[in-house]
């Protein structure tokens, strides 16, 4: 596709944010533990990495529900970001929700 698609941007943010928290998760809040494995945070990155997955297979597959799960999405990113961020030494993923909940609200206007 030559043209840049808002969808796929959204779509490509979405997956991004998804790896992102689940590979932190994995790789870095279990090696921390501590407030990092408490299991309010630890199931909002989970569900963050989950609910991006969805929204982006949902935008990549042109569903008209997608834009109801990027409102949901973003709410769960910005969530996951202020988690992230009270905690520290987690500013990749920090930045990676942020981007993702504002595409995804850009998408769900």
């Amino acid at each position: 596709m030559p043209h840049t698609n808002p969808h796929s941007e959204c779509a490509d943010a979405c997956s991004s944010c998804s790896e992102i928290c689940y590979s932190t998760a994995m790789n870095h809040c279990l090696q921390v533990g501590g407030k990092h494995v408490e299991p309010e945070h630890f199931k909002l990155m989970l569900n963050c990495a989950k609910v991006c997955e969805t929204s982006a297979c949902l935008q990549l597959s042109g569903s008209p529900f997608s834009h109801h799960l990027c409102k949901v999405c973003a709410e769960i990113c910005e969530a996951c970001a202020k988690s992230c961020e009270s905690l520290g030494e987690m500013d990749e993923c920090v930045t990676a929700c942020r981007k993702c909940a504002e595409s995804c609200r850009k998408m769900a206007a």
